[in-house]
């Protein structure tokens, strides 16, 4: 035979780069390999729809004429992981060499690259085209900045595409309009219903073999709906362009309990599969504001989150990996509370967020950075345990994505290399921003005891316990003012209140 061409499951594109230039004769190896799913516990739904979407986009090549070597997760022969299964390919398929794309994530390029020194044929490692900043583009641009600021990465990234311009200027003479992406949901505001995807009988059957194989993983099985082809994928864009955008602008920020979706977009998952591509993506919702259907403040802030956040936290995964994995700039040091798994807690916002990470592995990205990112930095929680729930709960996640938004943005863990400050808020911005605080056990406007929010216990708390780390940040020079006025006895107090309500949430020390 020719070359064996390797597909893994977060590369399921149709121009990806190890098939680019496929000919008569090659083989393309698809592998579903228990390492990949146990590696970190995944959500049973994740699990789901990276099998299924491999097995819909296997039968995709093959009607395109391809030679597909497919090994399913309870094939006998299975070595249960990606560099097993290329070696016995390599040997049984005598292959002349080994064409593949990088790999989204360090622990397994790291593996893919021993395992080429060990094999008895070539083995060529193409880059990941599909994003629109390279790794080596992104560090060429990184190489003479003292601070990594996403703002302008952005910025840069406009010129380049020519998305939203206006010559050399940003459309509207703003680059950012993010102050007018920060509305509460009104309480009689109608909410949009959202596009979903019932499964088909391949899925279902995908269903079943997750459902007996990883029976005790975090998660729900029986409302999976994510779309798994590009054909739904697709669809579920259109939805979102047409009907969706013009109202994300202004909720994009809101929470409203029980609501899962509300406005955002819902195309992550198909993103990171690759059944999308950011740039499509972006060119789309531009077209929204060229034709008039979607305002600016929506189709900005839309195209901000894709190729300004993720092309940027790419960027920053692959500049600072390995080493970016054991940070933990705040010496956090104590467990993740045993209710971030089961729900059961009596903060109505964290509840609800849980119960949808549970019931549809997602949430979205108010509900991720300041709802049970904001409580984990407060509580001290190790980076480690965070970057785990991460993984775990999210069907979008992988951990070129989700680490440094955990690590970085979230917990501060990085010291600052993607946030300008730690995004620590006490309760007051949950009230402001959702209806979870009129139905929650504990009191908003309480600062502290039993029945006071466990933000607000928490936030000074937090500050004075990180005082040598936090005080220089210019911005985090208002309330180290406040505190700064206070005696040593009050602010010794905040400590105190502070840690009490880290031991009655479970927030323990580490063994």
């Amino acid at each position: 035979m020719g070359a064996l061409r390797l597909v893994l499951g977060d590369q399921l594109s149709d121009g990806l780069s190890a098939l680019s230039d496929i000919r008569e004769g090659d083989v393309i190896l698809m592998a579903e390999v228990a390492e990949e799913a146990t590696y970190v516990r995944h959500h049973k739904q994740k699990i789901v729809l990276v099998l299924a979407a491999m097995r819909a986009f296997a039968e995709r090549l093959r009607t395109s004429g391809h030679t597909v070597r497919y090994v399913a997760l309870d094939d006998a022969d299975n070595s249960g992981s990606i560099a097993g299964e290329v070696r016995r390919a390599v040997k049984d398929l005598r292959a002349d060499r080994l064409i593949r794309t990088r790999c989204g994530e360090w622990r397994l390029e790291e593996s893919l690259n021993a395992l080429a020194d060990t094999l008895d044929v070539p083995v060529e490692a193409r880059e990941d085209d599909r994003f629109i900043c390279s790794a080596d583009r992104f560090r060429a641009w990184a190489s003479d900045r003292r601070q990594l600021r996403m703002e302008y990465f952005y910025r840069e990234m406009r010129r380049e595409t020519g998305l939203l311009m206006d010559g050399d200027q940003p459309e509207g003479g703003e680059w950012n309009y993010d102050a007018e992406n920060r509305k509460k949901l009104p309480a009689d505001q109608t909410l949009p219903r959202r596009k979903r995807f019932p499964p088909d009988a391949s899925t279902k059957e995908v269903m079943a073999l997750v459902g007996d194989r990883f029976a005790d993983h975090f998660g729900d099985l029986d409302g999976f709906d994510w779309p798994v082809t590009r054909e739904q994928a697709g669809a579920a864009l259109d939805h979102f362009i047409d009907d969706i955008l013009p109202g994300f602008g202004d909720w994009q920020d809101a929470m409203a309990n029980g609501e899962a979706f509300l406005w955002h977009s819902l195309v992550s998952t198909s993103l990171n599969l690759g059944l999308l591509g950011p740039l499509d993506i972006c060119q789309r919702a531009e077209q929204a504001f060229r034709n008039g259907s979607a305002p600016l403040n929506a189709v900005e802030g839309f195209i901000r989150q894709i190729l300004g956040w993720r092309e940027f936290v790419r960027g920053v995964y692959w500049l600072k990996v390995p080493e970016y994995r054991k940070r933990n700039a705040l010496d956090a040091d104590r467990s993740l509370p045993w209710f971030y798994w089961s729900g059961e807690t009596d903060m109505a916002c964290v509840a609800d967020v849980v119960a949808q990470a549970r019931t549809h592995a997602y949430a979205h990205h108010i509900q991720r950075l300041m709802v049970t990112g904001n409580l984990a930095m407060l509580l001290g929680v190790h980076p480690d345990e965070v970057d785990d729930w991460y993984m775990v709960v999210f069907a979008d996640a992988y951990e070129w994505v989700e680490m440094p938004n955990t690590r970085g943005m979230a917990t501060y863990a990085d010291g600052g290399i993607v946030g300008s400050k730690p995004y620590a808020a006490s309760g007051a911005y949950i009230d402001r921003m959702s209806d979870y605080c009129a139905g929650c056990a504990y009191d908003v406007k309480e600062k502290t005891g039993d029945k006071a929010c466990p933000f607000n216990r928490l936030y000074w708390g937090f500050l004075e316990r990180n005082r040598k780390v936090l005080r220089d940040n210019p911005r985090l020079a208002m309330p180290y003012r406040t505190l700064d006025k206070w005696p040593e006895e009050r602010r010794a107090a905040l400590v105190e209140e502070a840690d009490a309500c880290r031991k009655s949430l479970g927030a323990t020390v580490r063994a």
